[in-house]
């Protein structure tokens, strides 16, 4: 299967925001994972809570503010899968009834949806991380996260400061009800788990990939999130969706097998530390190298 989406670019690797407008319809992603992944998410709510779910005090206005903008849009973007019966809105598919009134808000609309919902309020001048569904994390933990400011929680990756720091306090500060935008970011994992909270700045060789079995063995990531200021409570509402593809899904994309390898080669050393690609890098690039040569 292809991956839906393929944000790698060509030539050098290059950091960017890569900033899209986004369609008021376009805001949620459903596919035929959906049952799987709110299964997911049930699975490890009920194992540990705390490590999915994290609010603050004062974020129960915004955290209901979401629950009633997923009332709204998902029983008329996909009426087939949500019905809207009085205060509950019913899944089709699972057979699940979440209330309008359900506590705490975020945690249930996060079980509606295959997205994570990360809420940021403007406190003190700083968009702070008041509460979050964050049920698969790419190599981040909610724990150390929550309360902290947009710019703190990105603070460990590597050239952050120089590229997105102000840019996206700009983009946030600017963003508006009726205009949100959407971005994507990638990386290549060894592990095909949603819920990822380890595992960054490893560099060990992991032997367990080479290059006759990187096609099988490895994972291309793909996080499509979303931006969107929420009109009542005026706190910004980031949602990320993970796309999961097999780097096999490549072998017949011999340009975008190049493009990846390409990226893999010229991606700065501390940042590709960060992601701990080390590790597994020349095995990726000589799978790539040998879909691309064959074309």
């Amino acid at each position: 299967m292809a991956p839906p989406y393929f944000p790698v670019g060509s030539g050098a690797y290059r950091m960017t925001m890569g900033l899209h407008t986004l369609p008021p319809e376009d805001w949620i992603e459903i596919d035929d994972d959906l049952g799987r992944d709110l299964a997911e998410k049930a699975r490890l709510d009920a194992r540990d809570q705390d490590a999915v779910f994290a609010e603050t005090a004062g974020s129960a206005a915004a955290q209901r503010e979401v629950l009633e903008m997923l009332f709204r849009h998902l029983p008329a973007r996909f009426p087939e899968i949500y019905l809207l019966e009085g205060e509950q809105l019913v899944n089709r598919l699972t057979g699940a009834a979440t209330g309008l009134g359900a506590h705490p808000a975020l945690l249930a609309a996060g079980h509606l949806v295959q997205e994570d919902l990360c809420l940021m309020e403007e406190r003190d001048g700083a968009f702070l991380l008041t509460a979050a569904s964050l049920s698969f994390p790419t190599r981040w933990t909610l724990r150390e996260k929550i309360g902290r400011s947009f710019d703190a929680i990105h603070e460990p990756v590597p050239g952050f400061n120089g590229v997105f720091s102000g840019p996206s306090a700009a983009v946030m500060g600017r963003l508006a009800p009726e205009r949100s935008v959407w971005r994507l970011n990638w990386t290549l994992l060894d592990d095909p788990a949603l819920h990822l909270p380890e595992g960054h700045g490893g560099d060990a060789l992991n032997p367990a990939i080479t290059p006759d079995n990187a096609g099988d063995k490895l994972i291309f990531r793909v996080e499509r999130q979303t931006l969107r200021r929420l009109p009542e409570s005026r706190a910004i509402l980031f949602t990320i969706r993970i796309h999961r593809t097999p780097l096999r899904a490549f072998s017949d994309r011999p340009d975008q097998a190049a493009a990846l390898a390409s990226a893999l080669r010229t991606m700065p050393e501390d940042l590709a530390r960060y992601k701990s690609l080390p590790g597994i890098r020349d095995a990726a690039l000589a799978w790539l190298d040998r879909v691309s040569a064959a074309a």
